[in-house]
């Protein structure tokens, strides 16, 4: 009798996540989530100056403020078991990073989870709740940009439809790379 049968497997319980809005007070868990998850996925492939000099800049208070009280920016935290341990960035209008004359896009300018997390479909969490507020905006495409050499990261947006349109150059202090500029068309009607 199968269902009677005991599995040696050592099954593996994760409470859930929850992936909610982040609230215009919550400055520090941002910049803590921020900076935390962008070091983990890329100081190995930079330099400590550009990494220290793109963390002070990027993630200092007063632009994560003025991105939090931006009305065509959102936020999402995932939780898990009461912390963060991964956050999602949507752009829309004229907050977009590119495309800014378009109306019916919106951007993902950020998914990261922290490497502790990763592998446990935290980013797909993510990834469907930037789906979610793209149908809500009516929105006909999604798009991002993703460094050329984030090979798990492009095949993440892969799986899930992306395909390649074009290119563009981020810098990172003084080093500059290449993201590759990825959109998802999605269905109407």
């Amino acid at each position: 009798m199968e269902d009677g049968i005991l599995n040696n497997q050592k099954q593996i319980r994760m409470d859930p996540i929850t992936i909610r809005k982040a609230l215009s007070s919550e400055i520090a868990e941002l910049q803590k989530i921020g900076k935390q998850t962008f070091f983990e996925t890329f100081s190995a492939f930079n330099s400590q100056q550009n990494m220290e000099k793109y963390l002070e800049e990027g993630f200092s208070n007063w632009k994560l403020a003025a991105e939090l009280d931006d009305i065509n920016s959102q936020f999402y935290f995932a939780e898990h078991d009461n912390r963060i341990i991964g956050y999602l960035k949507l752009n829309s209008g004229t907050s977009q990073t590119e495309l800014k004359n378009e109306k019916k896009s919106l951007e993902i300018e950020r998914i990261y989870v922290i490497k502790e997390f990763q592998g446990r479909k935290v980013g797909q969490l993510l990834f469907d709740k930037a789906l979610q507020v793209a149908n809500q905006q009516n929105a006909e495409f999604i798009w991002l940009g993703v460094w050329e050499n984030n090979t798990m990261a492009i095949n993440f947006y892969t799986k899930n439809g992306f395909i390649e349109f074009d290119k563009h150059i981020f810098r990172l202090g003084d080093a500059i790379q290449t993201d590759l500029l990825m959109k998802l068309p999605l269905k109407r009607g």
